[in-house]
């Protein structure tokens, strides 16, 4: 049994395991990556050989460290990279190679209907009607998203928010605000299995998820590189950020939001966060837009995202599709129950 996995970043590790009563035996660690002293190869298979075979990556790291000498250096990869290798090997992990994945450029939607549909489409995945999706946001109303556990006060002007004549929505997974009108900015959702980041850290999961977009963002212009533990940025500053949500389903909804043309000014009437963040940035008034993609690529926002679906497609098995009827009646039962109810906009004060 073979099992591979490509660091973010990194070196590819791959693994060439058998089983016999349970345990791990003959494994063979190979890739591309550097390690010094040479014999410090034996000692990781070693190390490993006999490990039980529902060992999990913590447990194969955490054996890996222990054989290893203090003056063992290990370059382009980590003990628990050789973990995840193992546990595909298995099967206990998989990889992108192992899915086939719907990727949505659907209709253009309100607000709120994409906000429930991250709700939606990973009860569908779970639920097997559904495969592995990726998504990608229109909208026709401007809006501010804020995270499941942000204040709607702390992060809101809500003067601001009225005199702009936009809405605010919580959505569910954690992080921090998003300043959204139609056009300014390039959102997708990516709904997997708990599979695919088995063994991976949060941090490490956020840039495994997202390592395809930095290969499209490179093919428009932008040179980029995932900071942790949750933002995209290039030379000329922060150009988006992820947030992440894991359903008890063992479903994972990983979402990004990138800036393509945003208007700072009216950005900082509505986002009381917007005006800490660009005071510590020394700047007394935006007076500008924010346009990081824009400028950079020189391209329009929708050729920009058939680059990215291209991409996307090109790099994993994929297939184009549509949003099904009963998940959008789901996500319309679901803006009127919870996304536009009060209850659960403000249930943090």
């Amino acid at each position: 049994m073979r099992g591979e996995y490509k660091v973010p970043g990194g070196k590819l590790v791959a693994v060439d395991v058998e089983v016999q009563d349970g345990r791990l035996r003959d494994v063979h660690l190979s890739g591309d990556f550097f390690l010094e002293p040479d014999s410090a190869l034996e000692d990781i298979n070693a190390a490993l050989d006999g490990m039980p075979q529902d060992a999990g990556v913590e447990q194969l790291a955490h054996a890996i460290e222990g054989a290893l000498a203090d003056d063992v250096r290990l370059v382009g990869f980590t003990p628990e990279a050789v973990g995840i290798a193992v546990r595909r090997a298995l099967g206990h992990a998989t990889s992108w190679e192992d899915h086939t994945f719907d990727v949505i450029h659907g209709p253009t939607l309100h607000p709120a209907m994409h906000v429930a549909l991250d709700q939606v489409i990973p009860e569908e995945v779970a639920a097997g009607r559904r495969g592995p999706t990726m998504r990608i946001w229109e909208w026709d109303a401007p809006l501010v998203v804020i995270g499941s556990f942000q204040s709607v006060k702390n992060e809101v002007d809500l003067e601001g928010l009225a005199s702009h004549d936009m809405m605010v929505v919580r959505r569910i997974s954690g992080g921090g605000a998003m300043f959204m009108e139609p056009g300014n900015c390039i959102t997708y959702s990516l709904v997997v299995p708990g599979s695919l980041v088995e063994g991976l850290s949060f941090e490490r999961s956020y840039a495994y998820l997202d390592d395809w977009v930095l290969g499209a963002l490179a093919e428009v212009g932008v040179n980029a590189r995932y900071v942790p533990l949750n933002d995209i940025a290039s030379e000329h500053g922060k150009i988006g950020g992820a947030a992440q949500k894991r359903f008890a389903s063992g479903v994972v909804l990983h979402h990004v939001t990138m800036s393509y043309d945003i208007d700072a000014d009216k950005m900082l009437e509505v986002l009381r966060i917007g005006r800490e963040k660009m005071s510590d940035k020394g700047t007394k008034s935006a007076n500008k837009r924010v346009d990081p993609m824009r400028s950079q690529t020189g391209m329009a926002r929708e050729a920009i995202i058939d680059a990215f679906i291209a991409h996307f497609t090109g790099r994993y098995r994929s297939r184009m599709s549509e949003f099904t009827p009963e998940e959008l009646a789901r996500a319309e039962e679901l803006v009127r129950t919870k996304f536009l109810d009060d209850a659960w906009t403000y249930r943090v004060p």
